[in-house]
């Protein structure tokens, strides 16, 4: 197991360190000098622009950049802000908190609600609540946050008054971007935990669990529940780094100070190494998420701790 652990762990890291490569490489071949959007077109000359360039080592080669650029990183460097020169890294850890209470919060709700009705939508299959379980996951795979967020903002800031709509301040500001973001996970997990509730309900040990008395409550929330967890879990884990993506539409429509709003304001700004570091920073966040999940993989289900 600790073999299968060390393995995962080599893997992530190739995959962080790989992604490191495919941002550097997207953002170098964007269209656009960013030296440009840092000078003023009108009175820049050849002169000034040519030493801004040797400056921020843009004059170099791709690969003197990209070895440049990693060096700084494994240094905990993700450089400094084209605007105001502000360093990248502290500003994300600044801001991050906000964008961390809001994904926990979000997955809290998906969870809680994805899990309950998914189980109880296998359950009592056909019935009044397996419809509206369906139309609960139906209604959160279609609609877009954006539209949700602004009809939760409609419906219960300005026509209720009972949550501000905008803000990062509390935890009533917190609530609307929670719910738009747990709305969507509920419904993927909704979908998920039927599914495969309805798969675990026929399988032959179930039918020995019931044929030897056990109680219908213990069967389905102990075994058949237990067992069903496995695909739900790898769509949480999948989902809680789709939430990192997910913020830069929901702190925008919230004016959350969140890293979501931040690499929105860069993009709107061009400042380049923010949103490098801001997409770079996520995607570590992403492949540890993805990390713990297969972990938990071998205490949830005994089959696969007893296959490594």
């Amino acid at each position: 197991m600790a073999k299968s652990m060390l393995e995962r762990l080599i893997t992530s890291l190739l995959v962080i360190i790989g992604s490191m490569a495919l941002v550097f490489c997207i953002i170098y071949v964007l269209p656009g000098d960013p030296v440009l959007s840092m000078l003023d077109p009108a009175s820049a000359t050849p002169e000034m622009i040519a030493n801004l360039r040797q400056q921020l080592g843009l004059d170099q080669p791709f690969y003197v950049q990209f070895g440049s650029y990693f060096a700084d990183v494994m240094r905990g460097d993700f450089g400094r802000s084209m605007i105001n020169s502000d360093p990248v890294l502290p500003k994300i850890i600044t801001h991050f908190p906000a964008t961390l209470a809001l994904t926990l919060a979000s997955t809290a709700i998906s969870v809680i609600f994805g899990v309950l009705l998914g189980v109880l939508s296998a359950i009592h299959r056909d019935r009044w609540i397996d419809v509206i379980a369906r139309l609960v996951g139906l209604f959160g795979i279609s609609m877009p946050t954006f539209w949700s967020g602004i009809l939760l903002i409609l419906i219960f800031s300005v026509s209720l008054g009972w949550f501000p709509a905008m803000g990062s301040d509390g935890l009533a500001t917190l609530v609307l971007p929670a719910l738009t973001l747990g709305i969507v996970g509920a419904g993927f997990i909704v979908r998920m935990v039927r599914n495969s509730m309805l798969e675990v309900i026929n399988e032959p040990f179930i039918v020995t669990l019931r044929a030897k008395g056990v109680s219908e409550k213990l069967v389905m929330y102990r075994h058949a529940l237990r067992n069903a967890l496995i695909p739900a879990i790898t769509v949480i884990g999948i989902h809680i780094g789709d939430l990192m993506a997910g913020t830069v539409v929901v702190e925008t429509v919230f004016s959350r100070q969140g890293i979501g709003r931040v690499i929105a304001d860069a993009i709107m700004a061009k400042d380049l190494p923010v949103v490098q570091g801001v997409v770079f920073f996520s995607a570590i966040v992403y492949v540890l998420v993805n990390l713990l999940v297969d972990i938990s993989y071998s205490f949830i289900d005994p089959r696969v701790r007893r296959s490594q």
